[in-house]
């Protein structure tokens, strides 16, 4: 499955475009053999996303993956309904209600995993898809992503382009899938600027802005002039805290373009195709391929990738963007995933990737 972004100032056209083009790739085969269908054709295809208790208005995580859930409405005519989890306890009685009145029940978050698991099991005859984590029932397409190579392309940004030689990560709630970001994140700036320092911080919770402009402002009066926030709603505080700081200081975003909270304060964007898999399995949905089992989807895949939807990331970075993006689709390059892998990673000097454009220094100006 190929799944490529657009950038934010793409026509809606163009953007179903890329949509299709990602669903029509063979999703079924790569997620497994477990097929099932909707009860009847003259039926209405009923698709319900349960979020994790960031809820809508998270600003990228729940809201992306209701972005694609809207697209599906649109292009193929189904019932999108969404259901917000108050608190953990939720996810069950909310998964429940969807699996009851619906075709396919979205769990939103590696936090709904085990309760999409046991829902799952009580209703083997229906689809379900959960995003960024890995279910056992088989009725269950578990999408995850290799948030770790986006996010190594981040920090080559960073790396390059710290005035300060300091930058920072906000974490919400140290999951695997933040975990990733953050340690990839790190391995990109290591491999470009060995001598910059990364300060990580977590909030603990995806629903803080308050705290994460908190966080993040610690970070850059302690010498960060780019953050990078995983965080949820809690990752809106970060573009206050750059706002607040004024011109120099910057927010690379996580999961999609955030250029509404700030376009000037947006370095680059870390992103992830959350939509386009809730948009693919959708349509597997409506046309009875679904089929159950784990896809994992990296830079090859075109599950994330490294955007610059400002301009402000100068051609000749974005060129050194482009040959350790190559580096890893190639396999020449083995991003980490947690800690334990980044202590034991070698970086990877941008002199030492295959020839290409000059490397800029450290430092690189931002372009107007």
């Amino acid at each position: 499955m190929s799944l490529r972004f657009g950038s934010a100032s793409a026509a809606p056209a163009s953007r179903r475009a890329v949509l299709k083009a990602a669903a029509a790739a063979p999703l079924a085969a790569a997620l497994g053999n477990v097929a099932l269908g909707h009860a009847s054709a003259q039926e209405p295809v009923v698709v319900t996303m349960v979020t994790d208790t960031a809820g809508l208005g998270d600003q990228n995580f729940n809201d992306l993956a209701k972005r694609g859930l809207d697209q599906a409405a649109a292009d193929f005519g189904i019932q999108g309904n969404v259901i917000e989890s108050r608190d953990a306890a939720a996810y069950i009685p909310n998964l429940t209600q969807a699996a009851e009145q619906g075709n396919l029940t979205i769990g939103v978050g590696f936090l709904l995993t085990e309760a999409i698991t046991e829902v799952a099991n009580q209703y083997p005859d229906d689809a379900f898809l959960l995003i960024d984590a890995v279910s056992e029932s088989p009725n269950v397409a578990s999408v995850t992503f290799r948030e770790h190579e986006g996010a190594f392309l981040a920090g080559v940004v960073a790396g390059l382009m710290t005035q300060s030689d300091t930058v920072g990560v906000v974490g919400g709630v140290a999951i695997p899938p933040v975990v990733r970001y953050a340690v990839g994140f790190e391995a990109g700036v290591e491999s470009v600027n060995p001598e910059a320092e990364v300060i990580v911080a977590y909030a603990d919770t995806f629903s803080d802005p308050a705290l994460g402009k908190e966080l993040t402002l610690a970070q850059y009066n302690q010498g960060a002039d780019i953050a990078f926030p995983v965080a949820g709603a809690t990752g809106i505080g970060s573009f206050d805290a750059a706002k607040e700081k004024g011109e120099g200081f910057w927010v690379i975003a996580a999961d999609a373009d955030q250029s509404q909270l700030g376009a000037e304060q947006q370095l680059a964007v870390s992103a992830k195709g959350v939509d386009t898999a809730v948009y693919a399995v959708s349509e597997q949905v409506v046309n009875d391929t679904f089929a159950g089992g784990e896809l994992s989807l990296g830079l090859a895949e075109g599950g994330v990738d490294l955007l610059n939807p400002g301009g402000f990331v100068p051609d000749d970075v974005m060129a050194v963007v482009e040959r350790y993006k190559q580096a890893i689709v190639s396999g020449a390059i083995t991003v980490p995933a947690d800690e334990e892998e980044l202590a034991a990673y070698t970086p990877t000097a941008p002199d030492a990737l295959p020839a290409g454009s000059a490397t800029p220094a450290a430092g690189a100006t931002p372009a107007a």
